[in-house]
């Protein structure tokens, strides 16, 4: 689950990249271009906060994962020490 979650968010990271270079370049002042400046920013910083939010999801998913195993894992060596299965 959190390995999804970290490809989400490098994909939300290169549209923030997109999104912030097509800001700064004349592309976004030419006449017919998709929007201004201000709407490409706008949707880069909106991106941004999600991307940052699907790497906290991760992080903590990745996280959990890990604590339940170490206690799975600890359970068993108890057992293991008891000499009962």
């Amino acid at each position: 689950m959190a390995r999804n979650l970290y490809i989400l968010a490098g994909t939300l990271g290169f549209f923030v990249l997109a999104c912030f270079a097509l800001s700064v370049s004349n592309i976004a002042q030419q006449p017919g271009s998709p929007g201004d400046a201000a709407l490409w920013r706008t949707m880069g910083f909106g991106f941004l906060v999600l991307a940052l939010l699907a790497t906290l999801a991760g992080v903590f998913s990745h996280l959990f994962e890990q604590a339940e195993r170490r206690a799975d894992e600890a359970r068993i060596a108890r057992r293991k020490k008891r000499g009962s299965f």
